[in-house]
């Protein structure tokens, strides 16, 4: 039998998406919560360009950046297929991945992360990152009659983004504003929902009031607030 380990921490949406894919493939894996202010010896060892994590550990060899994380395991498992067949749509899952990673990542951090005009940037951007979200949910969704972003079946974009949504109450509360989801964005609403119902999503995502206690003491320690 392979031999699976994840090294990451718990509040990661980077991490959560290992823990989805494993969980959706029905891989056994060991999990092992590392301490980013004192990281192991193991993801030293099995990181040592980054020294980051996640990490996923196969029969001994790393593989390292969730993203090929996930790809890795929709190759390496068989038992579902996380990326459309068709060139043309998976190269569009990819570029959304990468966008959310870049844009929508970025955006949400310098909320939590900074203050006055700075912040008030990082709200409007991630607001934009949500509309254009939303516009790419209903081009592949069918104007939002199949329920993922990869059509009929819950797949690779769906969990590149989804770990974010438990981060979206951090993001509204220590930025002071309301994320228009009723009202802007319903096909995220609606796709946030039907993925939460999923077991892997329920048994990678942490309570949205456990993130933002983690969040408020990540602002502390950036801003001294």
């Amino acid at each position: 039998m392979a031999q699976v380990k994840v090294l990451n921490t718990w509040v990661s949406m980077f991490g959560m998406r290992v823990v989805i894919a494993l969980e959706e493939k029905g891989v056994k894996y060991e999990y092992q919560e590392e301490v980013l202010s004192n990281k192991s010896d193991l993801l030293l060892q099995m990181n040592p360009v980054h020294k980051k994590i996640p990490v996923l550990i196969h029969n001994g060899q790393p593989i390292c950046e969730s993203l090929i994380i996930v790809q890795y395991i929709d190759e390496a498992w068989h038992s579902t297929q996380f990326l459309p067949t068709k060139p043309y749509d998976r190269a569009l899952a990819r570029f959304w991945a990468d966008f959310t990673d870049k844009k929508f990542y970025d955006a949400g951090a310098r909320i939590l992360r900074s203050k006055d005009e700075a912040q008030e940037q990082g709200k409007r951007d991630l607001l934009e990152c949500f509309q254009l979200l939303e516009g790419a949910l209903k081009e592949m969704s069918e104007g939002g009659s199949l329920p993922f972003f990869n059509g009929k079946d819950f797949g690779f974009l769906d969990i590149a983004f989804i770990p974010f949504s438990c981060w979206f109450h951090a993001y509204e509360t220590l930025g002071n504003f309301k994320i228009p989801f009723e009202s802007e964005y319903p096909l995220l609403d609606a796709w946030v929902k039907r993925c939460m119902d999923r077991e892997s999503v329920k048994k990678a995502l942490p309570s949205p009031e456990k993130v933002l206690e983690y969040a408020i003491q990540m602002r502390k320690r950036f801003l001294g607030d």
